[in-house]
């Protein structure tokens, strides 16, 4: 049996366990303040790092990270969890500038600003469940975006997080969003093992709630029937790797979010192909070069309103850190891309 798996009836014996031993008013109660204390925490953090933005002035956009380390949804390893603090410390490791490849500084605060990380095993570990967990992760990014002009840049986590991150995007916004998404795989099982929640079910969560008009899937490699189904069901551009080679040229000159709110970009580090990014839970060969996806984020028109990047797997990571810099290396190009 995968680890994931013990490891999440583990997680569910003790909250039975504590659903039996401890008084349901007494139980909530302790979870409403666990959890009011996390969102203070991101609240907070967002309004002095908005009010820094505001003073300074001349930002449209601000990119603001926001750490969400979920890896319980994951079907295989629960290594995700542990990235945004490996990417954090590759952003700003030694080795290489502060400038994005269009110019724009990080150390700016005005490009570039972090909230701190939402805290997912904290609130787990009162029993919380998945639906008011992921409640919590749309409130924090509600709380960011509240803070103009500071736009979110969440760092996962496994995919499960895009979910509710372009949930309250959209809810907050007012509308439908384009998405751009980046991934061996589509994502948009029903409900993946029975989890509707999984992390290989964000995808059908968010098109069935109308949360995006577009979602475009560059990248898929690994996909089933069911896969192509919903992709149907939905009205999903699919863009499979096998044809790359006949799809570069419309992929590298997108125009999206017109008519929408914008445009939201979701970037699964496993879209790459394992040569550059072997850090990953779901190792599939024959993926992009890491130009390829900077080449269609650089030539992108359309006003990037959020943005993720996920399932980057420290535990599975080359000893030098390889798929960290990897996965820094994207979080600084959207950080480009977003910021204005």
């Amino acid at each position: 049996m995968a680890v994931s798996k013990i490891w999440r009836r583990g997680v569910h014996y003790l909250q039975k366990r504590n659903a039996t031993s401890v008084p349901s008013d007494l139980l909530e109660k302790g979870q409403n303040r666990v959890i009011d204390a996390s969102l203070t925490l991101i609240r907070e953090r967002a309004k002095l790092k908005g009010e820094l933005v505001r003073a300074l002035g001349g930002a449209v956009a601000s990119t603001s990270l926001l750490g969400v380390p979920i890896g319980h949804n994951s079907s295989f390893l629960q290594g995700p969890a542990f990235a945004p603090p490996r990417i954090r410390e590759a952003i700003w490791c030694g080795s290489t500038n502060s400038a994005t490849e269009e110019g724009k500084e990080l150390k700016d605060p005005r490009v570039l600003t972090d909230v701190g990380d939402v805290p997912v095993q904290e609130i787990r570990d009162c029993g919380v469940s998945d639906d008011r967990l992921m409640s919590v992760v749309s409130e924090s990014v509600k709380l960011v975006m509240e803070e103009a002009p500071l736009r979110p840049l969440v760092l996962g986590g496994d995919h499960s997080i895009s979910f509710p991150v372009v949930r309250a995007v959209s809810e907050k916004l007012g509308g439908p969003v384009d998405i751009l998404h980046f991934d061996a795989h589509p994502d948009i099982y029903h409900a993946f093992e029975g989890n509707k929640y999984s992390h290989a079910s964000s995808f059908a969560r968010i098109m069935e709630g109308g949360y995006a008009r577009r979602l475009l899937q560059v990248g898929i490699r690994s996909i089933t029937s069911e896969g192509r189904e919903q992709g149907k069901k939905f009205g999903v551009e699919q863009y499979e790797m096998r044809t790359f080679s006949r799809d570069r040229h419309f992929l590298e000159y997108l125009k999206l979010g017109e008519g929408v709110k914008g445009v939201y970009i979701s970037i699964d580090v496993d879209s790459l192909d394992p040569a550059f990014a072997p850090g990953v839970s779901h190792i599939e060969p024959g993926g992009l070069s890491f130009r390829d996806i900077l080449n269609i984020l650089h030539n992108l028109k359309g006003d990037v309103v959020g943005a993720d990047v996920v399932e980057f797997n420290p535990q599975r990571d080359t000893v030098d850190g390889m798929t960290a810099m990897v996965a820094a290396k994207l979080v600084r190009e959207l950080t480009a891309k977003i910021s204005k």
